[in-house]
């Protein structure tokens, strides 16, 4: 006699469920083997156990673990095949693991496998939201997807267009929006992902930045006890410039040993310090970082800015030791670790001005940032890329201030001199530009901009700069 499979996601694997989204991943293995003796054919305590290598995988990127953990999930693909398809949770399940390997092989550079995954993930929401249109879990993977596909920027389009995806960045983000305010029961059980998701498509693909953090603060995550949280606001709010909220962020956690343990805290301190020029504390941190992250993603950005610190004690030599680890170590994956290989190619220095400006902006010092450049003109810099790089970091200063008009008029004398060149300015420029006319509501004018960046071609951070101009046209016409 076989006992029939069954998706019973009770209170022992909801309370694991809870523990791994905190990324307390011991006890939440205790509560699997729990759920296990309670019914050895209940089949949610294997989705568990791959959510578990999900985030050791994707935070660590530990080769060593890769080896390990990669092939499970094809095991459990083939496990969960034989559940019952009559049950939400079939293809629910399947969609999950399949979108969890997808991320994972992008970490590890294998890009035609996640490809596919991504591709199957997306065909099995679609399909169980037409099967059991009422089952709510589906609403955060599907809009999560349908957002994120409207917005794939040129350059990888192929991608959308070989597996046959198409999405909506207004109908995807009214799905998860749905999902995130929800009573459902069942979508209640996933709260803690949808917390984590919902911020970062509300910040990157909506660009609405100061919502994404005020949700963090109404929704009253718990930034202490929840790691998983703590990681994305602190995370989020670096790129917001809010370094000195990140840090509190970072150092309030619960330290306790029973969390999954990470080199990001470190990672991320080191930039909160490095945007303060506190450059003694940013060596430590960024160190630590480069010491015991096993993976290749942001290595080179972290090695770009521990050289930075170097370059600002005046320790030339050691920052050009620093920097010949860029040529050797990490990956390309990211923008900013190709805008650090590059750098570290040209074997120019930033102008050391402009690099105190950039930061103290970055960490969200804009009036410490202002005072540095009180009185300079682009008389003062002689080399063109320090030129251009006034005249933006200006822009970006009067941007972050409030001062509108000033802000565009600089912008525009960043476009003026940059069209024609590899940096990033005069596109970044036409982005910030467009969001400013965006936020005015004159949508029209923010097009024009969005699409003089998006027609900018051959410089510096093109995928993420098109995406976000994607994102800007998108969200203008409704799509």
């Amino acid at each position: 006699m076989f006992a029939e499979k069954v998706y019973d996601f009770n209170n022992t694997c909801q309370q694991a469920y809870q523990e791994i989204t905190k990324l307390k991943i011991n006890s939440g293995l205790a509560l699997i083997e729990k759920a296990r003796l309670q019914n050895p054919d209940n089949l949610i305590p294997v989705l568990l156990e791959s959510y578990i290598d999900f985030y050791v995988l994707f935070l660590n990127e530990d080769p060593k673990d890769y080896q390990i953990l990669y092939p499970r999930f094809s095991e459990r693909i083939d496990v969960l095949e034989d559940g019952p398809k009559k049950s939400p949770y079939y293809l629910f399940c399947l969609s999950t693991i399949r979108l969890q390997k997808a991320i994972v092989a992008i970490k590890f550079g294998k890009f035609w496998d996640a490809g596919w995954d991504f591709r199957k993930a997306y065909q099995l929401i679609k399909d169980n939201k037409k099967q059991f249109p009422t089952f709510a879990p589906n609403e955060l993977i599907y809009g999560s997807l349908h957002a994120i596909i409207g917005t794939i920027p040129k350059g990888y389009k192929w991608i959308a267009s070989i597996f046959g995806m198409r999405g909506s960045l207004s109908d995807g983000m009214k799905t998860v929006n749905s999902f995130i305010n929800s009573n459902d029961p069942q979508a209640r059980i996933f709260f803690n992902e949808a917390a984590f998701i919902y911020p970062y498509l509300t910040f990157y693909l909506e660009n609405r930045k100061e919502d994404a953090m005020i949700f963090i603060q109404q929704r009253k995550l718990d930034l202490v006890n929840n790691h998983l949280h703590v990681f994305m606001a602190a995370n989020l709010a670096i790129n917001n410039k809010q370094s000195a909220y990140s840090q509190n962020v970072i150092l309030n956690r619960n330290k306790s040993e029973e969390y999954l343990k990470t080199s990001f805290w470190d990672f991320e301190l080191g930039f909160t310090k490095i945007n303060h020029l506190e450059t003694q504390d940013a060596i430590k941190y960024l160190e630590s970082f480069l010491t015991n992250f096993k993976g290749k993603f942001y290595v080179r950005d972290a090695c770009q800015k521990l050289s930075w610190c170097y370059y600002l004690q005046g320790n030339q030599a050691k920052a050009e030791e620093v920097r010949n680890i860029i040529l050797k170590r990490g990956s390309t994956d990211t923008d900013a670790d190709k805008q650090a290989l590059r750098d570290a190619k040209s074997g120019k220095w930033p102008n050391l001005l402009l690099l105190k400006a950039r930061l103290l902006s970055d960490g969200g010092y804009h009036s410490e940032a202002a005072g540095l450049l009180q009185g300079k003109t682009e008389d003062d810099f002689t080399k063109e890329e320090d030129k251009l790089e006034f005249a933006y970091r200006v822009a970006r200063i009067y941007d972050d201030l409030g001062r509108d008009e000033d802000a565009i008029r600089n912008y525009q004398i960043a476009i003026r001199l940059g069209i024609k060149r590899k940096e990033q300015y005069a596109a970044k420029a036409a982005l910030q530009i467009g969001q400013i006319y965006e936020k005015k509501g004159q949508k029209a004018l923010a097009i024009v901009y969005y699409q003089k960046c998006l027609d900018m071609d051959d410089h510096e951070y093109k995928d993420s700069l098109d995406q976000k101009a994607k994102s800007g046209i998108a969200r203008c016409k409704g799509e």
